[in-house]
């Protein structure tokens, strides 16, 4: 499998992220095929699902810039992807690394990531 994981500023913020998370095909495809099955495998373990889930709605979303798809991709695809900083088998520790960096990118998509996004995360949860 090709490595999927991007190297971030150690205290990354938004204008990090975008250069960090430029759009790249590659996480785009890992995340519309691997997305929903990492998400209920852990969907009970980590705090951050809701958001993760409103994310990826604003990543498929036509209306979202290419800019933001990359920081939403990027982001989604660290969470998917097996390879960690810390591996998620670690309980406890395992989905740190993943939890901020999707709060990262949820911080750096906050304009983009809208209250339809939001309703989508909650319907989605709502259906479960």
């Amino acid at each position: 499998m090709k490595e999927h994981r991007q190297q971030l500023p150690a205290a990354a913020g938004s204008a990090e992220l975008t250069e960090a998370f430029q759009y790249k095909r590659e996480n785009e495809a890992l995340v519309k095929k691997s997305f929903w099955s990492k998400l209920r495998k852990f969907a009970g373990r980590i705090p951050f699902t809701r958001d993760a889930v409103a994310m990826y709605y604003c990543a498929l979303d036509a209306k979202t810039p290419l800019w933001a798809k990359g920081i939403a991709f990027g982001a989604l695809a660290y969470f998917i992807s097996p390879l960690d900083t810390i591996p998620d088998a670690f309980i406890g520790l395992g989905l740190t690394d993943d939890a901020a960096i999707i709060a990262a990118g949820v911080r750096a998509l906050a304009g983009q990531v809208t209250d339809e996004h939001r309703q989508k995360s909650e319907h989605f949860f709502d259906e479960e």
